[in-house]
């Protein structure tokens, strides 16, 4: 038999096409698998990696989450996931993710579980005292002034500053705008100066 190139690619296409199309030919033997979502509780939420601020949809059955994915009515992301997104099951699911905050006392070697409520409370306290420690009202600083005769001279001035340097601040990648702009609020209301921001260390 002569079989040109384009008649062997004819033959071939139709062949696969054919063969795929043949289990759904079997009605009786056609079998549509169950979801593993279906009955589960479905919540709207947005995912926690960056800022984009994707939108998700979270499946919950038998209070376990049981899948989680992008949702299409988003205006985001409209259904689609990066990598990280696409894997946020496996972070709430993960046998080692922390629940409780931890806690090594100075000297100690060994982390212990404590209390939110104990944990939350050390760590306002700790920032209330280094603050009220370390918070100046005014500061020294020289600046150049122009003295008799028009010659600029250093000159040590006093300047009021209502700050703390012994507290800095870090940002995160994964807030958005409006959590950006209560967050500079409090800092500057701390009066802390040290003020930075990090995208995906």
């Amino acid at each position: 038999m002569d079989l040109s190139r384009r008649d062997f690619m004819k033959l071939s296409a139709g062949s696969a096409l054919l063969g795929g199309l043949a289990p759904a030919i079997l009605p009786d033997e056609a079998k549509a698998a169950e979801l593993d979502i279906k009955g589960a509780r479905q919540t709207a939420s947005i995912c926690p990696y960056c800022s984009v601020g994707c939108g998700i949809t979270v499946y919950e059955k038998g209070g376990k989450v049981i899948n989680i994915e992008g949702d299409p009515e988003h205006p985001i992301n409209e259904g689609a996931l990066c990598s990280k997104g696409a894997s946020l099951v496996q972070l709430v699911n993960n046998p080692q993710r922390l629940t409780r905050p931890l806690y090594r006392a100075p000297g100690a070697s060994d982390w212990k579980e404590v209390d939110w409520d104990w944990a939350l409370d050390q760590i306002a306290r700790r920032v209330k005292d280094t603050r009220d420690r370390t918070f100046k009202v005014k500061s020294k600083s020289k600046v150049k002034e122009k003295g008799p005769g028009g010659k600029e001279a250093g000159v040590e001035k006093e300047f009021v500053v209502n700050r703390t340097d012994g507290i800095a601040h870090v940002g995160s990648a994964a807030l958005d705008n409006e959590e950006c702009y209560m967050l500079q609020k409090l800092m500057r209301s701390w009066g802390i100066a040290a003020i930075e921001h990090q995208a995906r260390i």
